[in-house]
């Protein structure tokens, strides 16, 4: 059962890019795309590089560039993540 809005996944895409400092700040992170969940330290490989950093993080489980960070606000769960999955992909 769907419990988020359009809306409010649109807005939580947001949190999806140019997102450095809120994942490594984040408790959990998560990837809508393969739904899984884990810790931000386990991100190494990031893209969008600003003065040699890269900014946008890839998935450390598939490698997608679809991860979002607990610090955005946004509940870190499967559900969550498989609304989030739904509408994007």
């Amino acid at each position: 059962m769907k419990t988020t809005t359009n809306d409010n996944l649109l807005k939580a895409h947001e949190h999806s890019s140019f997102h450095r400092h809120a994942v490594l700040a984040s408790d959990l992170c998560g990837c809508f795309y393969c739904l899984e969940i884990y810790s931000p330290s386990e991100i190494v490989d990031w893209l969008d590089k600003m003065e040699g950093v890269g900014q946008t993080a890839f998935c450390p489980k598939c490698g997608c560039d679809s991860v979002i960070g607990s610090e955005s606000g946004y509940p870190i769960t499967l559900e969550f993540l498989q609304e989030m999955h739904d509408h994007w992909f």
